[in-house]
């Protein structure tokens, strides 16, 4: 068992939670939950929210979106910017990586859409 990590439905993103030392804290829950306001309202209805990692050294933040459509990765640098300022922390705390996969790749129902993104980012093995 993972004691640093944590699953957590947000409206249609599972997100993967973990703390690089330690249990995940309300912060992470706090940066989880404002990164997926931010997705929901300035990317496309095909991006989710699948990881966010907390570095506790620096307390730094690393947000892994999965995608079916390439052009979501031109909001990431403001979205950085955005929740740094919101959550109080520098920008440099804050990394939003986006990564677009084919559409052919993943079965858009719900829920097996964020399994297969989860899948294919290589977060959780596939099911046998």
């Amino acid at each position: 068992m993972e004691f640093e990590t944590e699953w957590k439905t947000l409206g249609k993103h599972r997100v993967r939670l973990h703390a690089t030392r330690g249990f995940p804290t309300e912060t992470l829950h706090t940066v989880a939950d404002c990164a997926r306001l931010a997705i929901e309202n300035n990317m496309s209805a095909r991006a989710r929210l699948v990881e966010v990692v907390c570095r506790d050294q620096n307390k730094a933040y690393d947000i892994l979106v999965g995608t079916t459509m390439p052009d979501d990765r031109r909001c990431a640098a403001q979205l950085e910017v955005a929740m740094a300022a919101v959550l109080g922390l520098l920008p440099e705390q804050i990394t939003i990586t986006v990564k677009p996969v084919e559409q052919r790749e993943v079965d858009l129902n719900f829920g097996v859409y964020e399994r297969l993104l989860s899948q294919k980012l290589g977060l959780v093995p596939p099911i046998q």
